[in-house]
């Protein structure tokens, strides 16, 4: 069983996650807060494995609340759920020590995978976003005003096949949609993990940032 505490300044946001997640018979809501203080207060007497956590809240926000989760419960995972979808946003979150990041217009479907994926100890990013960045790196020309920049040196190809594993796609899926064979896709799967270090889009956000591969 996943225990779950929502933390959002808005009631109606709660109870929507509460009753998307009612039929789910691995995922318990524990508790509930309206933002960090009230969450800081409530998780020594009730126990969590992953905060669902909103960034723009009155009193204690969702980044200084990451800060104080990573010092005083390093165990918790935590999943932002927000309306802000600059990559930004999602660096920053990440950065301080946010498990997974999701939209709230996610689909029920995607929230669900995103909080298994945190609580298995995995980092989550979700699709819209994802796509956004692998969008601004296939139209990236190379060069910064800053000085010179990297996409990790990836192929037309291979930027494709990343664009679409991004999108949730088997191997065998992809294969299918390139015309090209699962094997093929399995190499370029391996190059893009070797050239650019990052094995999942959480990561994949740190390494663009790092290369000036966001605007």
């Amino acid at each position: 069983m996943i225990r779950l505490v929502l933390t959002d300044d808005h009631a109606i946001i709660r109870d929507g996650i509460r009753s998307l997640l009612r039929d789910q018979p691995d995922l318990e809501v524990v508790g509930e807060a309206s933002n960090g203080l009230e969450l800081l207060e409530l998780l020594p007497s009730t126990p969590a494995d992953v905060v669902v956590l909103d960034l723009n809240m009155p009193g204690m926000d969702g980044f200084e609340t990451l800060t104080h989760l990573q010092r005083d419960f390093p165990e918790v995972r935590v999943l932002v759920l927000s309306m802000l979808d600059h990559e930004r946003y999602v660096a920053q979150a990440l950065n301080a020590g946010a498990s997974g990041y999701a939209l709230k217009n996610s689909r029920r479907a995607e929230l669900v995978f995103a909080i298994h994926s945190v609580a298995e100890g995995q980092q989550y990013l979700c699709s819209a976003i994802g796509l956004n960045l692998l969008n601004k790196m296939q139209n990236s020309d190379g060069v910064s005003s800053d000085g010179p920049r990297t996409n990790g040196n990836l192929s037309k190809r291979e930027l494709e096949v990343l664009k679409l594993i991004a999108e949730g796609l088997t191997n065998a899926e992809i294969a299918d949609k390139l015309f090209t064979s699962k094997r093929t896709v399995e190499t370029h799967r391996q190059n893009i993990i070797e050239k650019t270090q990052a094995k999942n889009t959480a990561a994949l956000i740190k390494f663009a940032m790092s290369n000036g591969l966001l605007g």
